[in-house]
This record gives structure tokens, C-alpha cells and sequence, in this order.
């Protein structure tokens, strides 16, 4: 029997743990802290160096309050972002982001398509790491491991991948210039493979490096939009000439039918091993039967 003293925190506890009060919670928290975290870099931090360690610090700051909301409300282990092999999930994905980007450029180039030339600018290189580096980690801890994960909690994966993939996508609308077709590209390419992703680890490791390692490799390192933003000018410069259905536009890669079609795979290649090792979730009520 609780004690009356102990009755308003059980209560307090209970609107907590309400899905719809645990997404607002987090998009809240996680949103402050990559905003607060953005703008230090920006007024604050002076050189590479140590706007890659604010970057650092925002991320430690965002993981840990994603883990604290898991551990006190949700009264569980966070083992999404729990570090025990973290870091070679996160390794893994970033190669897999880095290669795929890779390939979608060699395909262009072979279709001439793309032309490429070295620019030396290698200062962009650790300014780069910093920014993909907090986008990744805010967006993967909001978009799999918030929407994602609270979707699956109650409807189940399948709706769960439905849902995560067109918020994920259709966040991108309000980038300057984007089209309705821009963001359904990254609904299906992106949203399913990084579900997947999750789906196939149960962690968000994977997915943070694969998001983080895309957007530098594209920005930093090709000097290419990413998702509409404006081009950078980063390691080698790539220049599209063609329809913009096959290189992407203005949008960048992401709006590209050769993206389209290598992630995609990919990701149904990930969702496949995640159905056999029995990773897909039933919705709440079909459990509760």
C-alpha cells in the first residue's frame, strides 16, 4: 500500500510514462539541448577543434538525457544507447554511410552524369564531423529513437516504420525548395533503412553512424546539398549536369532515383535479417491477447 506522502509521485510518474507525454518529453529535451548546443558552436566556440568538442558534449548531453528519461520514467535499462559495443555498431554504420554515398557518385560518373575535381579544401573536414555529427545523433535519438520506438510500443512495427519514415521525410518539406517527391525519396530510402536498422540491432548506434557518416561524406567531402541545403564547398567537388530525376537536383543525392534504389535495398536487405531473428513487433493489444 503506498503511503499518502508517496501518492502524487506514483501519479506524476503515471502521466510520465503516457506515450503521448514521453514523445513531447523528449522532443522537448532533445530539441533545447541540439538547439542550445548549435548555437554555442556558433557564439561561442573559436576553431575546429573546439567546435568539434562542443559538438561532442552536446551529443554525451542529448544521449544522456534521452537515458535518464528511459531509466526514471520508463523504469528500464536505456540498452539502445547503452556504450558496451557501441562503438563498433557505430563504426559499422558510418562505413556502410560512406560507402553508399560513394557508390551513388561512381554510378553517376559512369553514367557521365557527375564530374569530379579535387579542391584541397581540407579545412572543412573537422568543422564537418561537428555538424553531421550533432544532426545524427539529435535526429536518430528523435526519429527512431523517439517516434520510432513509442510508435512500435503501441501500434507495432509495420505502422511503426510507416510512421517514423513520413514524419522523418516529410520533416524535410521545410527546407527551401523541397517537393513533395524530395521528401517521399527520403521517406522510403532513408526512413526504411534506418528503421531497419534499429530494427536489426535494437540500438541506435547503427543508425547514428550511417545518418552522421551520409551527411558528412555528402557536405564535407563531395560538396554536395544535403537535403536542400546549400552546396558546400567541401574536400572534391562534384558537379551534377543532368536530369534531376538521376543526380537530384538542388535537393542533393537524396532526391536521386539511383539513391532511391540503392538504399532502398539496403534497407529491405536489413528489415529482412530483422524478421528472421524474429525482431518485428506485434501491436500492444495483440500482445495483451
Amino acid at each position: 500500500m503506498s503511503t499518502p506522502s508517496r501518492a502524487p509521485f506514483h501519479t506524476l510518474l503515471r502521466i510520465l510514462h503516457f506515450l503521448p507525454v514521453r514523445l513531447a518529453l523528449l522532443y522537448v529535451l532533445l530539441t533545447y539541448l541540439y538547439l542550445a548546443g548549435f548555437f554555442f558552436r556558433g557564439q561561442m566556440a573559436h576553431g575546429a577543434l573546439t567546435s568539434l568538442a562542443a559538438s561532442l558534449l552536446t551529443c554525451a548531453t542529448m544521449v544522456g538525457a534521452y537515458a535518464a528519461v528511459v531509466y526514471f520514467i520508463e523504469r528500464r535499462p536505456p540498452s539502445e544507447v547503452a556504450l558496451t559495443g557501441g562503438g563498433r555498431q557505430f563504426i559499422f554504420g558510418a562505413m556502410l554511410g560512406f560507402s553508399l554515398y560513394a557508390t551513388c557518385v561512381l554510378i553517376l560518373v559512369a553514367l557521365g552524369y557527375c564530374t569530379i575535381e579535387a579542391t584541397g579544401n581540407w579545412q572543412v573536414l573537422v568543422p564537418g564531423i561537428a555538424l553531421t555529427l550533432g544532426t545524427g545523433f539529435y535526429e536518430e535519438l528523435w526519429f527512431r529513437g523517439a517516434i520510432f520506438r513509442l510508435t512500435e510500443e503501441w501500434f507495432g512495427s509495420w505502422i511503426a516504420i510507416i510512421v517514423s519514415s513520413l514524419v522523418f521525410g516529410f520533416a524535410h518539406l521545410s527546407t527551401e525548395g523541397a517537393t513533395v517527391m524530395d521528401v517521399t525519396f527520403i521517406s522510403i530510402e532513408a526512413g526504411l533503412l534506418l528503421a531497419a536498422a534499429y530494427m536489426l540491432t535494437r540500438r541506435l548506434w547503427l543508425c547514428i553512424g550511417f545518418h552522421a557518416a551520409w551527411n558528412f561524406t555528402q557536405g564535407s567531402l563531395f560538396s554536395g546539398a544535403v537535403s536542400g541545403t546549400q552546396e558546400p564547398t567541401g574536400l572534391i567537388k562534384t558537379t551534377m549536369h543532368g536530369p534531376e530525376l538521376i543526380t537530384g537536383g538542388s535537393f542533393g543525392m537524396e532526391a536521386s532515383v539511383v539513391a532511391l534504389v540503392l538504399l532502398t535495398t539496403t534497407g529491405v536487405v536489413m528489415l529482412v535479417m530483422a524478421i528472421r531473428r524474429g525482431e518485428v513487433r506485434s501491436p500492444l493489444w495483440m500482445r495483451r491477447a
